[in-house]
């Protein structure tokens, strides 16, 4: 079962994974599944090694939950089959869209409506159907915001999980890039809003501020401002790129999340390129740690294991 504090599995980390004794202090690890369905050789020997003590989830890409293109089924089969081979019954993918008449590598935003929930939901529910477990969808970071949309995004993102019945991937970084970018919603009432009782796995990652001099919007401690012009002056827009550490406004907001869920589920630290030393990185899993223990300790919390 996987449970507690988690670190993405990366090739650029294998030899950190590989000399840990056991998943003592990483309790488990996540992997896409893009990047090792095709992969052999050294590689992936390092990789089924490290899986031999370390328990695994399966994050995916680019199964374009939101788009229009059939579902691909040689993906889809492809998970399934390693969902099998490492005995981890659990999926997540990004509630985006990633193709429109080629992949487009990168995750697109969907209007915050209700045909896009009616739609979406289904595509999930095919998915489920395929997989043969619930699966769950995560908040993603967006960079443009529709015009068309009729509802926020918190409501968007339970409205999915409900008409779906999936469960809920909660990214606390994303959810606070979107605040700063787009001033639409206040991180702490996503929180205070969402289906706290479906979120079963949550990503914390570092994110990077951008210069720009164009138009953002900005939340200061009174309201959220846009502003216009060259502000590179100002607090810059914000780049989800998990590539830095965890930024302190985003590990209280993980605080925030802890001292509202009813249970208390498995939590990873995304790293992606720009790493250091891997002791550094298992001292950010141990924050999480230490976090998780203070509020099960604190409010009585069961640990989700998945």
């Amino acid at each position: 079962m996987r449970q507690g504090a988690g670190l993405g599995y990366r090739r650029d980390l294998a030899e950190g994974f590989l000399q840990l004794r056991n998943n003592d202090r990483i309790q488990f690890m996540e992997i896409a599944p893009e990047n090792w369905l095709k992969m052999g050789g050294f590689a992936r020997y390092q990789f089924d090694k490290v899986a031999e003590k370390i328990p695994m989830l399966i994050h995916g890409l680019s199964l374009s939950l939101g788009g229009q293109a059939p579902l691909d089924k040689e993906l889809l089969s492809g998970i399934k089959a390693m969902i099998k081979q490492y005995n981890t019954p659990f999926f997540s993918d990004h509630l985006s869209f990633c193709e429109c008449d080629g992949h487009l590598y990168d995750l697109l935003p969907m209007p915050f409506t209700d045909e896009a929930v009616k739609h979406t939901a289904a595509r999930i529910r095919e998915v489920q159907d395929f997989l043969e477990i619930q699966i769950s969808v995560e908040n993603t970071s967006y960079y443009l915001h529709s015009e068309t949309s009729t509802m926020n995004e918190v409501e968007f993102l339970n409205a999915i999980a409900q008409e779906a019945n999936c469960g809920i991937h909660l990214d606390v970084n994303n959810i606070y890039v979107n605040a700063v970018n787009h001033g639409l919603l206040d991180p702490h009432v996503f929180i205070d809003n969402v289906d706290l009782k479906r979120v079963n796995y949550i990503h914390i990652a570092g994110h990077d501020d951008e210069h720009a001099a164009t138009e953002v919007q900005i939340q200061t401690s009174e309201s959220f401002n846009t502003i216009k012009g060259d502000f590179r002056h100002l607090p810059q827009l914000l780049v989800d790129t998990h590539g830095e550490n965890v930024k302190g406004t985003v590990w209280d907001l993980l605080e925030y999340t802890y001292a509202r869920l009813p249970h208390m589920p498995p939590t990873l630290l995304e790293r992606d390129f720009n790493f250091p030393p891997f002791e550094k990185l298992c001292k950010e899993v141990d924050i999480i740690h230490q976090l998780q223990q203070k509020y099960v300790k604190k409010r009585g919390l069961s640990w989700l294991k998945i």
